[in-house]
This record gives structure tokens, C-alpha cells and sequence, in this order.
């Protein structure tokens, strides 16, 4: 109930300003168990996609969206949970991971979409990085539930990262054939079989969206560019400083 709620009072008002666009909802089943894997562009992936479909997508969100003390904090927490996030504490990475994987079968096991971006984090610029095998590959071989690859598209250039107010334009979304991958059934601790259906979704996301693929995570990329600001700052402050008076 709380979920069909707030998706009529987003998602209404989702389509009417932005007008996004779905080629391939025909491969999203009507019921039963489905993982979609999607790019990630920006925070609004997580409306815009469940905008569009008829069934309720369950995503995972940081702890913190759900334990944020004050009015505030309820808010969020409410909206959150309204719109089908779930509470993942990230404050350990293995603690985290197992949490996410937990999360997601229990999602499944019960029937429904569960939703996961295999990149791990928002891409820092618009190109597609390399996968996380973890998560996505022991969840799709602990269900046996097909994964249907997802791409968003445009979204980072209606709220970039760091943007509060977005821009009206319209996002599209392309929905993948569903890939089955019962041939790796009860391998899903084997490192190797994980990184190649890990590879294997990617890739699909790749021709669907159409973004440049970069091999490594998007963690790594961050950090490198985090540091080159960095190194950039400290030489400009070094160069001001060496200015005569």
C-alpha cells in the first residue's frame, strides 16, 4: 500500500515533468523472481526506473537514509522505505557486501524484482565501469532467478553529482532480454564463475546503453580523480604562494 502510494505521488509527477522513455518492458515478467542490473548515472535511477514499471522493484540504500535522527530524518526515512529501498549498514565492506546479498535473497525468494547496480557506486563521468562480481553473481546463482540487464539513459545529465536542483529533459530507460544462468548453478563460490557472469551483464549493459567501458571499478576511479583535485588545488596554492608581493 505504502508503496503504490509513493509511486503514484513521484512517479505521477516524474512523468508529467520529465516524459522519460522505455523501450523493452515486454522483458520484465509479469511475476515471479527477476534481478534487474543497471547502470548507475545518478541518484534519480532509483525513481525513474521504478517509475516505469508495473511491478515493485526493491533496491538497497545506505543505513544512514533510515537512521538520521530528527524530523528530517523520519522523512527520509519514510520516503525511503515508501518507495521500496531497503537499510544496508555500509559501515564494514565484507559486513556490507553479505548484508546486500542477504537482502537480495530474501527479496527474491519471495517472488519479487530486486533491483542492484553492479557498478557499485554512481559512474564519476558518464562512462560504464567494471562490475562487482560479489553481489550480483552469489545472488543470481543463489535464487536461480534470471537477470535482466538495464540501462539508464541521460540521467546524469538531469542530476550530476552534487546537483540538487535537476534539469527538465528527458531520460530514457532500455530493458534488456532476461539472461539465464542456471549453467553455473551451485558455483556461486567460485571466483572465476562470478567475474564472468559479472562480465557477461555488463557487457549487455554496454550495448544497450551505449557508454564507453572502462576495466576497473568505479571506486578507483573516483579516488584517482579525487586525488588529481587534490594535487591540482595544492599547486595552484603552491604557485599563488610563490608570487612575488
Amino acid at each position: 500500500m505504502l508503496y503504490g502510494t509513493m509511486k503514484l505521488a513521484i512517479g505521477g509527477p516524474l512523468k508529467v515533468a520529465f516524459r522519460p522513455w522505455v523501450e523493452g518492458l515486454e522483458n520484465i515478467p509479469d511475476d515471479g523472481p527477476a534481478i534487474l542490473a543497471s547502470n548507475h548515472l545518478s541518484f534519480s535511477d532509483s525513481f525513474f526506473l521504478p517509475t516505469m514499471l508495473h511491478r515493485k522493484v526493491t533496491f538497497i540504500a545506505k543505513a544512514e537514509y533510515f537512521t538520521t535522527p530528527g524530523v528530517k530524518g523520519r522523512l527520509t526515512a519514510a520516503f525511503f522505505k515508501g518507495v521500496g529501498q531497503l537499510p544496508v549498514d555500509r559501515s564494514g565492506a565484507r559486513g556490507a557486501g553479505e548484508a546486500a546479498i542477504k537482502s537480495g535473497i530474501d527479496v527474491l525468494k519471495r517472488g519479487e524484482l530486486f533491483g542492484i547496480y553492479p557498478e557499485g557506486t554512481r559512474s564519476p563521468d558518464g562512462r560504464l565501469y567494471r562490475g562487482k562480481p560479489g553481489g550480483l553473481g552469489r545472488v543470481a546463482l543463489a535464487t536461480g532467478a534470471p537477470v535482466i540487464p538495464v540501462a539508464m539513459i541521460d540521467t546524469e545529465k538531469i542530476q550530476p553529482p552534487g546537483k540538487v536542483m535537476p534539469k527538465l529533459m528527458r531520460p530514457g530507460i532500455r530493458i534488456g532480454k532476461p539472461l539465464d544462468f542456471s549453467r553455473y548453478q551451485g558455483m556461486d563460490h567460485d571466483r572465476f564463475v562470478l567475474r564472468a557472469l559479472t562480465d557477461e551483464v555488463m557487457y549487455e549493459i554496454m550495448k544497450l546503453s551505449g557508454q564507453e567501458y572502462v576495466d576497473m571499478y568505479a571506486t578507483a576511479a573516483k579516488r584517482q580523480l579525487a586525488e588529481a583535485a587534490k594535487a591540482a588545488k595544492e599547486s595552484a596554492q603552491a604557485g599563488a604562494g610563490d608570487k612575488p608581493e
